[in-house]
């Protein structure tokens, strides 16, 4: 399965999730610059975190109109694997790949720390290695990762099962102590309507070795290639 890394101006997670796919994952991966219109025939898009742009506008927000995002609309459109992480979720979100948005922290402090995540939603290419209600260590690292939609939106996530993960606590409770950003019903990453498509806030490139103090990121990027292989069979 290949693997494409999406480069805008300011990305600084690109190295983190090439290294992972490439070197712990043991897939092919290339790195995807943001001015290219073509995607390299790759079969899984990763937007990388980061700060796309500088945030000079809004996060995500001019890369949203990158020449690759073009192609990425299109790729996902045709049924894709995307997976935007933290920055690539809010420009995921500015794109209308996903929706909602994301804004400053309710602390207004950037937030940089490990959480944890309860599995929503265990039957999707990119949470099938997982359980349902399984909880997951995963870092973060943002300032303004707080999702917001209005209530319409909110139910049609909840009836639809698009939400993904939400931040807990180590016992699988949802908390507001456990919500590190103010994040509405506690959301931490949530797919479009074809579940093709996936947003989330936590690093998990930063949760694939032991060394780094958890492995639990390693579990939805093996969900990612099960996924693949299970469809080309």
């Amino acid at each position: 399965m290949r693997f494409g890394v999406v480069v805008f101006p300011g990305s600084n997670c690109d190295a983190d999730a090439y290294y992972a796919i490439r070197d712990v994952l043991q897939q092919p991966v290339e790195y995807i610059w943001h001015q290219d219109n073509d995607l390299h025939g790759v079969d899984c898009v990763i937007l990388p975190g980061g700060f796309s742009y500088g945030d000079y506008l809004r996060c995500g927000a001019i890369a949203r109109f990158s020449p690759v995002m073009q192609a990425v609309e299109e790729f996902a459109r045709q049924g894709g694997l995307v997976i935007g992480i933290c920055n690539g979720f809010q420009i995921l979100c500015e794109a209308h790949l996903l929706p909602g948005a994301l804004v400053r922290n309710e602390g207004l402090r950037f937030v940089c720390k490990h959480v944890y995540l309860r599995v929503e939603n265990a039957d999707t290419p990119f949470t099938n290695r997982c359980r349902a209600g399984e909880v997951l260590r995963i870092p973060i690292a943002h300032g303004e990762g707080r999702y917001v939609c209005d209530r319409e939106t909110l139910q049609e996530l909840q009836a639809n099962n698009q939400i993904l993960f939400r931040y807990c606590d180590s016992n699988g409770a949802l908390t507001k102590e456990s919500n590190p950003n103010g994040s509405l019903a506690n959301i931490a990453g949530i797919a479009n309507e074809r579940f093709n498509v996936m947003g989330m806030m936590p690093h998990p490139e930063r949760a694939c070795e032991a060394i780094l103090g958890s492995e639990d990121g390693l579990k939805i990027f093996h969900s990612i290639v099960h996924s693949a292989l299970a469809a080309a069979r």
